[in-house]
């Protein structure tokens, strides 16, 4: 059975100190760099470790009385993106989610790769975005801040690095490609597997991420945080090449809002929804052949004050099965929603109380409905 985890490490807060999360690590802990590629232009990756590995750092949070047997302790990594003292993690790193609810370490801890350990303050955590933002003190610390690039062009078989310590082996970094983009993978937002909102956008890589990856960068040939490594897909718990990143444009959005507010507020429609494609289509004569076609609308959600219709019948399609009867969503405010992905991304982009024009298609015909995006609760849907 595949499954995907977060890439963090759990140790008894008794045994936070580096060397102990590599106990009982049959491996060897010596690690050689990439050598450079050749070619003008090619990947050259110890250029990129020695641009980068500097501002990357380990990320230690202390859950229960600091300093006691009775605490426990997560170690991941993070990154630094302000000369003054802000660093980037994942959330899951200085937070547990328990039924949709985030609880926060009673301690957070950055060391740096030479050594020096600082007290960290959470400013805020965004479970939608699984991205945390914490603040240091930087006096006496040669900061050296990450420079954030963009996930909206990315190119799958581009050259990537991730950056971070896995097991507690600090400046580490593995090389690989981007191997999907748009994944979906599940947020800290929800109680369980079916009832979690979704990350759209994120990214796919071989790049090696394992635990205590999580919360480090991602980066592509120049240099540029591109990702948040966050999760893995494992059949044995470890990694097998299959991770995720949260992607960059995400993370910038939420460590703005966190910045100013130190929470991220969410546009809500109140929808599952999955993709319409054309044999799906003509089998139940929608009138349109690509959208979002919805399955369920959420209990006094904004889509169910709008008119919104969900599926009220099963149907077996080869080897899935839908909710049939509900409305196909094709355009919001004049975009095209080709693929559910779609309508996700372009409610992410929107804010709680906007006015927005749907064009939804039922029984064959199209149909334009006005509609107040509502705030992002903890649950499921989009």
């Amino acid at each position: 059975m595949i499954s995907r985890v977060k890439a963090a490490v759990l140790a008894a807060a008794g045994v936070l100190a580096a060397a102990a999360f590599v106990a009982g690590c049959g491996s060897s802990r010596h690690a050689s760099l990439a050598r450079p590629a050749a070619g003008p232009g090619a990947f050259n990756a110890t250029a990129v470790y020695a641009e980068d590995a500097p501002g990357v750092v380990t990320v230690i949070s202390v859950f229960g009385a600091p300093g006691t047997s009775s605490g426990n302790g997560v170690q991941g990594s993070g990154f630094v993106i302000a000369r003054s003292g802000e660093v980037v993690t994942n959330a899951h790193v200085v937070g547990t989610d328990t039924g949709g609810v985030l609880h926060r370490a009673s301690a957070v801890y950055v060391q740096f790769a030479d050594g020096n350990e600082v007290p960290a303050r959470i400013v805020g955590a965004d479970p939608n975005a699984d991205i945390a933002l914490l603040k240091i003190n930087p006096a006496g610390l040669p900061l050296r801040p990450l420079t954030l690039g963009s996930s909206a062009s990315l190119a799958v078989g581009a050259p990537v690095a991730a950056l971070g310590s896995p097991f507690g082996e600090a400046g580490s970094m593995s090389v690989g490609v981007i191997s999907a983009t748009n994944r979906s993978i599940e947020s800290l937002n929800g109680t369980t597997a079916q009832n979690t909102f979704a990350i759209p956008g994120a990214i796919q890589t071989d790049a090696a991420i394992n635990h205590g990856n999580s919360g480090g960068p991602l980066v592509n040939g120049a240099g540029a945080v591109i990702g948040v490594n966050s999760q893995i897909a494992s059949s044995s718990g470890g990694g097998e090449g299959v991770g995720f990143a949260v992607p960059v444009d995400t993370v910038k959005r939420a460590v703005a809002q966190l910045r100013a507010r130190g929470s991220v507020a969410y546009a809500y429609v109140g929808v599952t929804s999955v993709d319409l494609f054309p044999q799906l289509a003509r089998r139940l004569h929608l009138g349109v052949t690509h959208g979002a076609f919805i399955q369920t609308v959420a209990t006094g959600s904004p889509a169910a004050r709008a008119g919104l219709h969900g599926g009220s019948t099963k149907l077996q399609f080869d080897a899935s099965e839908y909710e049939i009867g509900g409305d196909v969503i094709t355009k919001l405010n004049g975009q095209g929603i080709g693929i559910g992905h779609d309508l996700s991304d372009a409610i992410a982009l929107l804010n709680p109380g906007q006015v927005v024009t749907l064009e939804v298609w039922r029984d064959g015909k199209s149909h334009w409905i006005r509609l107040t995006l509502g705030a992002r609760p903890t649950s499921g849907g989009e």
